[in-house]
Formats: C-alpha cells, sequence, structure tokens
C-alpha cells in the first residue's frame, strides 16, 4: 500500500527539502531581530523540525518494499522526536512573561497540528489501515502550512 504514494512522497521529499533550506537562509537576513525573541528562536526551529518530520516520512515512503510495520513503527519515532522541539517552544511560550499576549494558543497549537496528524497515521499504518497514509499525507500538508506561518512571523512581523 506504500508504494502507491510513491509519487506522492517524490513530490513532498522534494518541496520540504527545498522549503527546510528556504527557512534557514531566509530567517538569516534577519537573524538580529529573531535571536532577541524570547521565544522566536525555538518557534522557528520546531517550524524546521516539522518539515524535517515530512521530509524524512516521505523519503521513508520510497524505500523500496518498507513494509507497513517498519513505515508506522519509523513514523511514530520521527515524530516522537520532532515533538521535543514542539514541546520546548511551547514551555517557552506558556511561561513568556508578556501579559499582553493573547495569541499565546495559537503560537503552538498550529505547530501540533502536524505532530499529531503523524502520530494517528504512525499508528494507523502500522496497524495495517491504509486511512493511516491519507493521514499522513495531511500531516505534510500540515507541516508545511505550520512552518511557513512561523516563518512568516520570524522574516515579516519580527520587523514590526
Amino acid at each position: 500500500m506504500i508504494a502507491e504514494w510513491s509519487e506522492f512522497n517524490v513530490a513532498m521529499a522534494g518541496a520540504t527539502a527545498a522549503l527546510v533550506g528556504l527557512v534557514i537562509v531566509a530567517s538569516s537576513v534577519n537573524i538580529g531581530e529573531i535571536i532577541k525573541s524570547r521565544t522566536l528562536t525555538a518557534r522557528l526551529l520546531a517550524g524546521i523540525a516539522a518539515l524535517v518530520l515530512a521530509l524524512t516520512v516521505s523519503a521513508l515512503g520510497l524505500v523500496p518494499e518498507i513494509d507497513a510495520a517498519w513505515f508506522g513503527t519509523l513514523t511514530i519515532l520521527v515524530t516522537l522526536l520532532a515533538s521535543v522541539f514542539q514541546v520546548h517552544a511551547t514551555r517557552l511560550i506558556a511561561t513568556d512573561p508578556d501579559p499582553a499576549d493573547r495569541a499565546r494558543p495559537l503560537k503552538y497549537l498550529v505547530g501540533f497540528l502536524p505532530i499529531v496528524a503523524y502520530l494517528v497515521a504512525g499508528v494507523l499504518v502500522l496497524a495495517g489501515h491504509p486511512a493511516g497514509l491519507y493521514l499522513g499525507a495531511a500531516g505534510c500538508l500540515l507541516a508545511i502550512v505550520s512552518a511557513i506561518i512561523v516563518s512568516w512571523v520570524a522574516l515579516v512581523e519580527v520587523l514590526r
């Protein structure tokens, strides 16, 4: 069932790899302002970790003859690794002393969307359920969207 997703995985591996590079290079433009923020560097790292997660899972889907058990297990493991960065960013955001920060939950909830999607996808694929691959595709797209949102904040909103 995984081999049927090879074209999607090729496209997503290429797209996420390109986005990781672009985000890193683009963030270097405002690095002086970004590092002044207590939370922005961690949020940016969590966004990059989400893209690397999407890249990794897409690449795993391209491994010749990988079976569902290995794919599901490895998806869960790399998702747990990527979640460490999102949890760290969430802790920093939650303890940010700025009382005027009304968008606090939005700053970290968007980062958990791909994590949750990939965890559930890994479990479903491990159980042999093909719906897990669709949820994995959603996780990939959510990782791209969440990383773009965080990148926008790091590149544009930080200068306002």
